[in-house]
């Protein structure tokens, strides 16, 4: 039996970080433009290669927290491949529901300059034929998929209303540009929904609005209309602003985040989902989920990559323990 299986994508995240003296690299701020020079030998600081896509980076958090936890992703059958399939063992992540195919493992290039990271990301074309006839688990964590989604989002709410597993939900952002009936559906059957605010307001407006969380009523509106959309539990990440949440009683939460120095922020979403599920189930209420996302995220922040600053449960432990009394 697992505490809960990842369903998502897998791949090959290399991370380059970029000197910021570097002549050959430049930053346009006011049209937000990253611009290098053309047919020229670039040197970077140091790279770092390692496993991603959302489902994966949550699965090793998790994992890293003491749960067991599966991994339901398609790969290829190349040498990146195998690098995925080691890194999984090394973290102690089930793989039984993994599939390999003859097309090539995909691949993102991240680009670290001046503190942010520019992500250049393929998506190989996958069918997602996944098989859950013998999967035991109390959660799901449904996340991002490429182009060829909904029949996998069909599988798990079927296998959602045919169990007692519980929902958490994840969507990428092909899932929220196109919506339709399959997620609408995902939507109504889900326990516990995050979403960043952009992504809150794309998914209840249709749009970004911008809108200021700052101000607590709008925050709570945003809150109310998509908990109103059917998930139980709603939460919002809002980078420097915290996070937010809405329970099914209707309660509301605020956390600021955990201030520490930012090296690069790929991934910080993923690690605040990890803790906070990891939290859910060790049966913690909401407010102390969402500290251990919040540290949980902050310790990414302070690494390259999406992976290498996920805490182990005893160093979280030691985290918790520390702000007790603050």
């Amino acid at each position: 039996m697992l505490d809960i299986l990842c369903v998502g994508d897998c791949k090959i995240d290399i991370f380059l970080k970029i000197p910021e003296d570097n002549p050959h690299f430049g930053l346009d701020e006011e049209k937000n433009k990253l611009f290098l020079s053309y047919g020229e030998k670039i040197y970077i600081d140091k790279y770092v290669l390692g496993i991603g896509g959302n489902a994966t980076n949550t699965s090793v958090g998790m994992a890293r927290l003491g749960l067991s936890v599966g991994l339901c992703a398609e790969i290829g059958r190349d040498e990146l491949a195998k690098k995925i399939l080691e890194e999984l063992k090394k973290e102690d992540v089930n793989t039984d529901f993994l599939s390999q195919t003859d097309k090539e493992t995909s691949i993102s290039i991240g680009l670290n300059y001046k503190d942010d990271r520019t992500l250049l990301t393929e998506h190989v074309q996958r069918e997602h034929l996944f098989n859950f006839a013998s999967l035991q688990t109390k959660f799901i964590y449904l996340t991002s998929l490429g182009n060829v989604w909904e029949t996998t989002y069909q599988q798990v709410l079927e296998f959602k209303k045919t169990t007692e597993v519980k929902l958490a939900f994840n969507p990428g952002t092909i899932q929220l540009a196109k919506k339709g009936k399959v997620f609408m559906n995902i939507l109504e059957n889900t326990d516990y929904l995050f979403v960043n605010k952009q992504e809150a307001e794309e998914l209840l407006y249709g749009q970004e609005l911008e809108l200021t969380t700052n101000n607590e009523s709008q925050i709570k509106k945003l809150l109310y209309g998509i908990k109103s959309l059917g998930a139980k539990n709603v939460v919002i990440t809002d980078g420097d602003n915290g996070s937010f949440a809405q329970d099914e009683n209707n309660k509301f939460y605020h956390l600021e985040i955990v201030r520490v120095e930012v090296v690069e922020k790929t991934g910080a979403g993923d690690a605040y989902t990890a803790g906070f599920l990891a939290a859910v189930l060790n049966s913690q209420p909401i407010k102390e989920a969402m500290r251990w996302g919040a540290f949980d995220a902050a310790s990414v922040i302070q690494k390259i990559g999406a992976e290498e600053g996920l805490l182990t449960k005893t160093e979280l432990e030691d985290k918790l323990k520390s702000t007790e009394n603050n």
